[in-house]
Order: C-alpha cells, then structure tokens, then sequence
C-alpha cells in the first residue's frame, strides 16, 4: 500500500530533495500535499511534474495567479490549510519550512501524521515544548534530518547511554573559516558556501557560523539527556557529521558524503534501503577522503558568535530572540544595509537591551507567548539599526 507523503517547504533545498527521492520510487508514495509560499515557477513546475492532490500556497498573491492556470485539474490549491486538514492523515511529514513561519503548520500537520521528518531548526528551538508534547501524545516517530542531528540520533543507537562523555557536532567553517579580516565582505561572497547548495538566509547562517549556535540550540532540545555533553567541532571537510567520545575511551564517527539526500533516504526508509537505487555513489569515496579530514576546537578566532555560546545564562525564550533578530540582521545584510560583521555585533546588542530579561524569560508553552517575544526581539532590532 502507497504511503500518504506531504511536504511543508516543498520549493526549498530539502523539499526538492524529498521530491526527487519519491519521484524515483513513486510506486511507494501517493504525494498527497506540498506546501510552499510564493516562488510561482517552482509551484507551478511541481504541480506539472508530481502532480500532488493538494498544494498549500501561503501568498496569497501567488495563490491568485495559480488558480488561473487552467490546466491543474488533478490538483487542489489552498491558501491556507485549515479546510484540508480536516479528516486528514499522512504516513510521513517532512516539515522544511525555514524560520519560525513553519512552527505553526508543523504542528497542525503533525497531530496528523504517523511519522515526522524535520529540518526546521526553529520550531525546534522555538517551540520545542508544544511539538514534543504532540509527539508524545499521539505516539508519532520523529527524525531529524539535519545531517548533524540525523546522525547524532544513529549514534545513539547503540544503547551505551551512561558511558558517552561528550557528542560533537560539526561545523564546516563556512566560506571565512581561517579568514581573519571579516571587512568589506559582500552578500554574493557570503553565499558561496564552500560545501552545501542551501538557500539565501541558511547560507548567511553558515557563513556568521548562526546556524550552528542555532543548530547546537537544536540538539539540546532533541537530545536533552545529553544537554550539557553537547558541543561544536569544526570540521572543513564536512564529511563527519557527529562523533560520539565514551568513557572507556572509545570514540565513535559517523561519516557520509556532504548530500542532504543520505539522511532523507535514510529517513524515509527506516535505514531499509539501497542508496545506489537513488543516487550514484563513489564506492572509493570514504577512502579517496578519510586522510583529508581536520577538526578544529572552537575558538573565538574561528566562531564568530563565541561570545554568545559560552553567555552566562541562557533563559526560556533567549532562543527565539536571537533567531528573531538574527532574520531581520540576515535581511539587512542581504540587503546591503549591514556589513557582515554588523550581524553578529546587532545580535549582541539585542541580547544586552534593558528589556531583553524581560521578554527572554517568557515561558514559550503557547504560540501567543512565542509569537509575542519573536515580535519584540524584530521591533527591537529594527530600531537599534535605525539608531545607527
């Protein structure tokens, strides 16, 4: 029997990527919903090619201009997913909706779902209490496909819990990795990410090295057990994606090449798969790399946002505020209002406000109380820039 998939964020790198995995093995799927928001081409171009019983677009703009497209007739199209959703249910969700806009659509889609694939970092971090508390409920299996995070979750698979001393997470560095003078940096030269193919806003993470203190937010939350063995390494080669260090000396690595496929694949199939099915992989390519690879401890020289991982205290909601300023900052830079190192000095700046304790001790058990400090922590960016 097929399996009923949706995708959340389907124009997006991962989305891309889930879709050319079905499309290949559609005789196990029924793509029964995309959603995305306004890129009309890519919308459009989905629909033709995969031809999805439903297709959520967020802009209403885009939604117009589609329904004038005669030839969709297999398809419906939704501006929002409140009426589709009822008296729905899906097999697998994959949730890639960046930024907090996917927090609230991932939550509606997982109540109805068997199995959640994620990579949106922010619900995670931002509403982590709510997600967690609809997983458990309704007894749904989750897996991360960050790669960091995928792979931390199949170390962990071996059961040697009480023994692990420390996990790492890998960064690759970005495209400034060893690069002391951080001046005059453009938009076009922060994007070339020397390892992944990712989106505008995700490239601008990896290069402030944000995404990592992100991600390394992420892991805390999913892994919570382990909440304070938890660091970052860098890595350049971005071959290893976690390593797991034990007490009896023993240090596990899990290495795969930099494809956000593998761990999707792997996802998907529960590890029951044969990747070559999928993707052509270089049988030598472990043996062709293994001596090439480097770690590198943190280091204010080389993480750009070290002051902000070692801050003294860490409250309930300090992590939606840095995501929300750090969008706005992202924005300002993309759009040439900023210089590079700007991000990561507005950022600072945020979390040193009079107001900052104020709106950072917020419990964010409700999406009124989450939206409310992800509100306050953009105003407050905007008018610190204004000031400048």
């Amino acid at each position: 029997m097929k399996k009923k998939i949706a995708i959340l964020g389907s124009t997006g790198s991962i989305g891309e990527t889930t879709l050319s995995i079905i499309k290949i093995k559609s005789k196990d799927f029924t793509i029964d919903t995309l959603m995305a928001n306004s890129n009309f081409i890519k919308i459009k171009n989905q629909i033709k090619k995969y031809k999805p019983n439903n297709f959520v677009v967020n802009n209403y703009e885009t939604f117009k201009k589609l329904n004038k497209v005669s030839s969709f007739k297999n398809t419906r199209i939704f501006n929002n997913y409140d009426r589709l959703l009822k008296n729905k249910k899906f097999d697998i969700l994959i949730c890639a909706i960046p930024g907090i806009d996917g927090l609230k659509p991932t939550l509606e889609f997982t109540k109805r779902s068997k199995k959640i694939l994620i990579a949106n970092k922010e619900t995670i971090i931002c509403g982590w209490e709510l997600l967690n508390k609809i997983i458990k409920k309704n007894k749904i299996q989750m897996v991360p496909i960050d790669s960091e995070h995928f792979s931390v979750s199949e170390l962990l698979k071996d059961g040697n819990h009480k023994n692990i001393s420390e996990i790492y997470i890998t960064a690759s560095g970005g495209p400034f990795f060893k690069k002391n003078k951080l001046n005059n940096i453009s938009p076009n030269q922060a994007l070339k990410h020397p390892k992944w193919s990712m989106g505008k806003k995700i490239s601008i993470d990896s290069a402030t090295m944000i995404n990592k203190l992100l991600e390394y937010y992420e892991a805390q939350k999913l892994f919570k057990n382990y909440k304070n063995k938890i660091k970052i390494i860098i890595h350049p080669q971005a071959l290893t994606h976690a390593i797991v260090r034990y007490k009896n000396g023993l240090t596990k690595f899990l290495f795969h090449e930099p494809h956000m496929s593998i761990p999707i694949i792997n996802a998907i199939y529960d590890n029951k798969n044969n990747i070559e099915d999928f993707k052509k992989l270089n049988s030598n390519f472990f043996l062709d790399n293994y001596n090439k690879m480097e770690f590198y401890k943190v280091t204010k020289k080389n993480f750009p946002p070290f002051k902000i991982l070692n801050m003294k205290k860490i409250y309930k909601s300090t992590h939606i505020i840095i995501n929300a300023a750090n969008e706005i900052l992202v924005d300002c830079f993309l759009r040439k209002k900023i210089e590079f190192k700007g991000i990561i000095m507005g950022l600072e700046q945020v979390l040193r406000h009079k107001n900052y304790k104020k709106y950072a001790i917020k419990n964010p058990n409700n999406l009124n109380n989450i939206y409310y400090v992800n509100s306050w922590a953009k105003e407050i960016t905007k008018r610190l820039l204004k000031k400048k």
